[in-house]
Parts: C-alpha cells; sequence; structure tokens
C-alpha cells in the first residue's frame, strides 16, 4: 500500500493544476443547471424530474434565494396546476410550454401552512411542460410575462 501513496499524491497534484479555480462549482450548485432570463439575469435552478420531487418541491423550505430557483420538468405537456401546502414563502409561479416560452405566471402567491382542503391551486389554464418557481417579486423584477422566452 505504500506505493499508492505517492501515485494518489501525484494524481492529486495533477488533477489540481487541470482545474480552473475560477470557473468551480460551489457545493450548493451541484444538481443545478443556469436559466437565462431574456434581459440577461442567469440565475441556477434545481431540476426536478421524479414524481415524489416534483409533489414535494418548495414544502418545508425556509429560504430560495433572488438567483435560484425549482425547475419542474413533466414527461408530456399538459394542464398542470400548483398549490402552496406547507410551502413557507410567497413564491412567483411561471409555466412553459415545450418551446421555453412562457404560457402563465401567478405573481406572489402566498403560503399556505394548511389544512390541505383550504389551500387554493394556482394555474393550469394553458398546456405546459415545464413550470418554474421563483421567490416571490422575480418574476415582476426581471419582466417575466406570457410570450417570454427562456433558455435553459
Amino acid at each position: 500500500m505504500r506505493t499508492l501513496g505517492p501515485a494518489v499524491g501525484i494524481l492529486a497534484l495533477l488533477l489540481t493544476a487541470c482545474s480552473d479555480s475560477g470557473t468551480a462549482m460551489k457545493p450548493e450548485e451541484y444538481y443545478t443547471i443556469p436559466l437565462r432570463f431574456p434581459n440577461g439575469k442567469v440565475i441556477r435552478v434545481e431540476q426536478l424530474t421524479q414524481p415524489q420531487e416534483i409533489q414535494r418541491g418548495m414544502m418545508f423550505r425556509e429560504d430560495l434565494p433572488e438567483d435560484r430557483g425549482l425547475l419542474f420538468y413533466h414527461d408530456k405537456a399538459g394542464h398542470y396546476s400548483y398549490w402552496m401546502y406547507q410551502v413557507r414563502i410567497p413564491l412567483d409561479i411561471i409555466w412553459l410550454d415545450g418551446q421555453k416560452r412562457i404560457v402563465q405566471v401567478v405573481h406572489q402567491a402566498p403560503p399556505c401552512p394548511g389544512p390541505q382542503e383550504k389551500c387554493p391551486v394556482y394555474g393550469g389554464s394553458f398546456e405546459s411542460k415545464y413550470v418554474l418557481e421563483v421567490r416571490a417579486g422575480v418574476a415582476k423584477a426581471n419582466g417575466l410575462r406570457p410570450g417570454v422566452q427562456l433558455e435553459f
């Protein structure tokens, strides 16, 4: 095993030399992708693809920074409504079609601690494939409205 020690050290040194510290991802950026608004602002979004991830969404989370979001991927285009049950902060909810064009926006959806039957549902009026959740106010501040194209 002693012969592996120097080899591992050299390998680690070579990998460090090959990396560019200016572009290294922070741990909180893992499992996220950049999403660009039409005004050039870029936020990082978590990609939610599994049914249990989509169902949980922002439930129980204490915060969502202005430069972050959740991007829900649906298998096929459809009419998807969302609610704020057990979500703790107000959100803007944005529905996009298969071409990543906004079809509907709900601004400032308030938290709903429950009971479930008292929590309103939002959206689902238009066929969509993706749904983006961002901190309340982000949509208005960045000019996000129906017809606007997003890049991700």
